[in-house]
């Protein structure tokens, strides 16, 4: 290898490296070696690895930058697979919203999901100590129009408005928001898996 060669896939593999922080140090180094192998066999088509063949190796990568974020993307979701926490999942895929279209758009459903089953779970525990205004409320909207409306229960019950579950908001409450949060971690990781599939990273 001659040493310009040498000197680009460094270059290359120390921006990566700076973008890289935060990531455990043996899994950091682990990617980089990966890569440098990577490189190294893309590179020498003909037997030795020349300049030519190192640009065109890390033109195929993309920018270091851009890599060392899908990098890290992947570890997060990964690490999101595994423990199946709401908040890892969601810090995986604020990670993944960060630069992905997609990404943004399981961000924007995980939080509306999550966001409604703590509300659903809120309202079911706040129901007997606010027994006349939390629950599940139909209210009037105009001439003919209604709005329906879940109510923690601070504050008076709403004139004009009638609840609809009464004391079965409890178990329906808790059911509904269980459920929801269930279904938008199933949903994240899923998506994080399709992903994760799709954008398979180089490996050494």
């Amino acid at each position: 290898m001659s040493d310009q060669a040498q000197q680009k896939i460094e270059a290359y593999l120390g921006r990566l490296r700076q973008r890289l922080r935060g990531m455990n140090d043996d899994d950091a180094r682990e990617i980089v070696e990966e890569l440098r192998s990577h490189i190294t066999d893309r590179a020498a088509g003909d037997g030795s690895v020349m300049p030519a063949g190192v640009d065109e190796a890390l033109a195929a990568l993309g920018h270091p930058e851009e890599l060392a974020g899908q990098y890290m993307t992947d570890s997060l979701l990964a690490r999101a697979e595994i423990s199946r926490s709401p908040v890892r999942i969601l810090e995986s895929l604020f990670r993944w919203a960060s630069w992905s279209a997609a990404g943004f758009l399981v961000l924007l459903g995980s939080i509306l999901g999550y966001f409604f089953g703590v509300v659903f779970i809120l309202v079911a525990a706040l129901k007997p100590f606010h027994p006349e205004s939390a629950g599940l409320w139909v209210l009037p909207s105009g001439i003919s129009d209604f709005e329906i409306s879940l109510r923690l229960g601070f504050g008076n019950p709403p004139s004009g408005g009638r609840e609809v579950l009464g004391w079965w908001i409890i178990p329906a409450g808790f059911a509904a928001g269980c459920w929801l949060v269930i279904l938008t971690t199933r949903l994240a990781l899923w998506c994080a898996r399709r992903y994760r599939k799709s954008r398979a990273l180089p490996r050494g």
